[in-house]
């Protein structure tokens, strides 16, 4: 049986809440132990926590903070709106496993608690969390995504294809232009996560309860974040208001809705190499993804884009937590917002499935995806919208008849603007020339 350190306070919360017998991220428990080991080291310097106690929290704390002692950290999301039980999990088990070390009496409120609340702290667990999941993971692989995206851009700069608006035939772009929206969408993506993280930033710690700050040192919460920024290596700063960042958690919000539009990008350029995909006989067949595993358990050789489609159900699912997160976030009623832990759950689960996602689509699907250059020179030829090429030579009704014919007859377009206009090869083949159209 695993030994527990946490105390009686952990152990009422597993027996309350078993909801959805899942606890909070370890990335957000591990956010909560670097704010303890902070608070301690803080605690010393003003004066307030004997030296002894505050290494040995802060060790304790720091061992939890690299991932030790994940195991004692089972209360569930769905608990108490302030995560006032996550909290005390972690003063307890930060205490027993301290004072274990130290041979002191550390108390969980009174010396790992001191000049804090849960209604500040797990606010600030929930912002550095978010941060350095999105500066460590998130923010990495959105590059990796955009570098493979530039690759493949110089690669098929050459390429030229059908382009398609309502799904239907349009002038054509050279796919290296197509690819270029995708990775444009991406890199605007990182700009705006960017602008978010600078109010990610931002921490509640040092209101303590309400707001006020009662009950800890004036000093206490600028000192912690710049505690926290030398120990994690970002630049973390207190709260301009302490009342807005415990009541509300608006930037959190934020936050997630820069998620969503990552979501929604990914989904886009999923959807988009599925149809360019689709085939290889009768659907477009303009590429070809790389065959991972077998499409069917009943249809022998057939092959399906299982990357993008894996990919576009993290993205709903990412949808679905910002709406969660939305739903939460209203929740702040007059001085605390009380549904915290399911924000963080959220947060930071959308966090992972993007990260996931975007490394999935670099390596699995775009790396080593083939165009189909026959395929595409072949629809090319015979798209009838090439005719908008002579809408200033010939007009929009002319040119209208033309499509019209070359899509009955089924004949590339120039040889029905030979027989249909006044305009000799030479001219008509300058024209439609697809490389002059993109």
């Amino acid at each position: 049986m695993t030994q527990t350190y946490y105390q009686k306070q952990t152990a009422l919360a597993v027996d309350n809440f078993s909801i959805s017998n899942t606890p909070l991220p370890p990335q957000f428990i591990q956010a909560l132990a670097y704010i303890k080991a902070a608070c301690a080291t803080v605690n010393h310097e003003l004066g307030l926590l004997d030296k002894d106690k505050s290494e040995a929290i802060w060790q304790v704390a720091t061992d939890i903070g690299q991932g030790e002692y994940a195991d004692q950290f089972p209360v569930d999301v769905f608990q108490t709106g302030s995560g006032t039980s996550t909290n005390m999990n972690a003063n307890e088990v930060i205490a027993t496993l301290a004072s274990k070390a130290s041979g002191l009496d550390i108390h969980p409120n009174d010396d790992v608690n001191m000049g804090q609340s849960s209604n500040d702290v797990i606010p600030t667990a929930l912002h550095v969390s978010a941060q350095l999941a999105s500066s460590g993971t998130l923010q990495p692989a959105l590059t990796r995504l955009a570098d493979v995206l530039k690759e493949k851009m110089e690669a098929f700069d050459a390429v030229i294809k059908t382009g398609r608006t309502h799904l239907m035939d349009a002038m054509p772009v050279k796919l290296s232009q197509e690819m270029s929206g995708w990775r444009s969408q991406i890199l605007h993506c990182q700009q705006r996560l960017e602008d978010t993280q600078k109010r990610l930033c931002r921490l509640a710690i040092g209101g303590t309860a309400v707001g006020t700050g009662i009950n800890t040192h004036p000093e206490f919460g600028a000192r912690v974040a710049n505690a926290l920024s030398q120990q994690l290596g970002q630049t973390f700063l207190v709260t301009d208001n302490h009342f807005a960042s415990i009541s509300a958690q608006d930037t959190a919000v934020e936050y997630s809705g820069q998620l969503s539009v990552v979501a929604v990008a990914l989904m886009k350029i999923s959807n988009d190499l599925r149809w360019m995909n689709s085939g290889p006989l009768a659907g477009l067949g303009e590429i070809a993804l790389t065959k991972l595993q077998a499409g069917s358990s009943i249809m022998p050789g057939k092959v399906n884009p299982v990357i993008p489609e894996a990919v576009a159900m993290a993205c709903a699912q990412v949808m679905g937590n910002h709406t969660t997160v939305t739903v939460a976030g209203q929740s702040g009623n007059f001085q605390l917002n009380v549904m915290l832990p399911v924000i963080a759950q959220n947060v930071l689960s959308s966090v992972s499935l993007l990260s996931n996602s975007c490394d999935h689509l670099s390596e699995k699907a775009l790396s080593d995806m083939q165009v189909n250059h026959d395929k595409l020179e072949e629809v090319l030829a015979k798209n009838p919208i090439l005719v908008t090429a002579l809408n200033q030579k010939i007009g929009y009704e002319a040119g209208t008849k033309i499509a019209q014919r070359a899509y009955e007859e089924k004949r590339d377009i120039i040889d029905i603007a030979r027989e249909m206009t006044d305009l000799d090869e030479k001219e008509l083949k300058g024209l439609l020339d697809p490389a002059k159209l993109v």
